[in-house]
Parts: structure tokens; C-alpha cells; sequence
């Protein structure tokens, strides 16, 4: 299986909606060509940012329709699926291939406590009702699940688990899903937007990094600057965008990235209910954090 493609950035992008919270496509059509601009690697339809999980599957059918539309083969398009049990992250599976993206991430499933070998049946089923690649998606703060390094390392025993997006913010983790899998072709991607340099010294071949979706460009350039053996331009790139990532706690998950969004002019929207929007104060912290960056004027 061709897996040369999963590399550099990768944004999870945004989704609009409208007054119905359903998918606004002009809205969808221009972040897909804001991201593009800024130089990315790929893209991937409903990740966290894109909420997923306020979206019924007729929505998430179209963001994702959309977009590989918008995208017309310029770049990967990733598919992110977010359900709790088996049966649907197959039908969700089956949905991505069906629209032709070229790959698929899932998370664990949420509010329940899988055991590790519930996990390992879990995401070996989902593997066999497919054939698109499968990045595993990590993100224990959000899921309450944590996929293991020896998890891990039997996954990646499983053809078309090709990788993993570590959420975890534990470098240690991290290394180890590297150390691990490096003679095997497996991908470790970062997940952290304060932590991609240190994933990617480590051996990561890039990330899904939210704040992609605002600056796209400053994320390429740490990743660019990496492989080019400019560590220093990287290191520089990253602390630049450091403040960004660590801004996101100025509203509830994922407010901030469609705020900052419209601060620069995107026009994203909304957030889906229950999420609504910062606090005057923390929009203004916000807007002077982008001012300070360059990206708002």
C-alpha cells in the first residue's frame, strides 16, 4: 500500500455551517482554497475542528463531498471519524471510500473504557471493511482512551493501519510510537501544534495541527524548514506559533479556531450548539495575538 503521500501538514479543517447547522458550502469552499494558499500537505474533513460530532451522516457526507470536490486532487483529502461503537465507524469507513477519500483517522470511541484488547478488535474490524489507509487519531484529554505504545505496535501489524495522529501532548509517547514501529514503514504524525518540531526531530513525518487552519503558511514553514536542515528557522517558526496554539484555551474546545478565523476575514460562522463564542475580553486577547503574528492587521 502507497503511503508516501501521509507526510508534511496536515489541517483539520473548520466546517461552516448555517443558521440550521448544516454544512454552508461557500463557506467550506473558502477555507479549503485558504488552506491550499498557505501550502499544505493535505487536508483532512471533520476532525475535531471540523465537529465532526455535530454533524448527522448526511452532513458529514457532504462536508466531506465538498471538499475532495473543492480540493479537485491538488492534495490528500483525509476523512476523520469519531464514533463510539464498531458498526458505525464501519459505515463511516465505508462512507470515506465510498466518496474517495484517500485515507481515513479515527479515534478511539468516546465515554466508554475499552480495554486494550476491546481496542485492538475495535479498529482491526474497521480495518477489514475497508481498503483506505487508517491513521489511528490519539487524543486521550478528549476521548479518555489512550492508545498505548504496545497497542500500537500491534496495530501496526495490521496492513492498512499505516499510522497514527498523537494528541496525547506526551513527547515520551510520542518517541516510543516511533522507536517501536521505525523499521515498518509506519507513520507518526504529530498532534500537538506546540510540539511539532519535537515530534518531527524524533522522526514524525508531520502533523495535523489545528492552528493550520488560521496560519497555514507559519505551520508549513516549520515543517518545510525542517526538512530542509534549517533547525533554527524551524525552531523560530515554532515559537512564533506557540502563542496561537496556547490561546485556544481563551474559549471552550474548539471555539477558538473558527474566532480567530473570522478575526482575519475567513467568514467561518458559528460554532455548533452547545459552543458559542468568547467572551469580548478573550476575543480581543485573541485579536492582539494575531496582530502580534501578522496575521491580522
Amino acid at each position: 500500500m502507497d503511503t508516501s503521500f501521509i507526510r508534511g501538514v496536515i489541517p483539520p479543517i473548520v466546517t461552516p455551517v448555517d443558521a440550521e447547522e448544516c454544512v454552508e458550502e461557500q463557506g467550506l469552499r473558502r477555507v479549503v482554497e485558504h488552506v491550499i494558499a498557505g501550502g499544505v500537505h493535505g487536508i483532512l474533513s471533520l476532525g475535531s475542528n471540523g465537529e465532526f460530532y455535530g454533524l448527522d451522516h448526511e452532513q458529514q457526507e457532504r462536508a466531506v463531498h465538498m471538499t475532495i470536490e473543492q480540493v479537485a486532487g491538488r492534495v490528500p483529502v483525509y476523512m476523520g471519524i469519531g464514533a463510539i461503537t464498531t458498526k458505525e465507524c464501519v459505515q463511516l469507513a465505508q462512507m470515506g471510500e465510498r466518496q474517495h477519500a484517500q485515507a481515513i483517522t479515527i479515534l478511539p470511541p468516546m465515554f466508554l473504557t475499552p480495554s486494550e484488547e476491546e481496542l485492538f478488535q475495535h479498529f482491526r474490524k474497521i480495518a477489514e471493511a475497508t481498503a483506505l489507509p487508517i491513521l489511528l487519531y490519539n487524543n486521550p484529554d478528549r476521548v479518555g482512551n489512550n492508545i498505548s505504545a504496545n497497542l500500537i505496535e500491534r496495530l501496526a501489524g495490521i496492513p492498512n493501519i499505516v499510522g497514527v495522529k498523537d494528541s496525547s501532548g506526551d513527547l515520551t509517547l510520542t518517541a516510543e510510537y516511533i522507536r517501536r514501529t521505525r523499521d515498518t514503514g509506519f507513520k507518526v504524525m504529530a498532534g500537538r501544534d506546540v510540539m511539532i518540531l519535537g515530534s518531527l526531530a524524533y522522526g514524525a513525518v508531520g502533523c495535523v495541527a489545528s492552528t493550520a487552519n488560521i496560519v497555514p503558511a507559519l505551520v508549513v514553514e516549520i515543517y518545510e524548514k525542517f526538512i530542509a536542515g534549517d533547525l533554527a528557522g524551524a525552531r523560530e517558526a515554532q515559537f512564533k506559533l506557540a502563542p496561537l496554539r496556547m490561546a485556544f484555551n481563551l474559549a471552550s474546545f474548539p471555539v477558538v479556531t473558527k474566532e480567530a478565523m473570522n478575526l482575519i476575514g475567513l467568514d467561518v460562522g458559528a460554532s455548533i450548539l452547545p459552543n458559542t463564542g468568547c467572551s469580548q475580553m478573550n476575543r480581543s486577547k485573541l485579536a492582539d495575538i494575531l496582530k502580534q503574528m501578522g496575521a491580522l492587521v
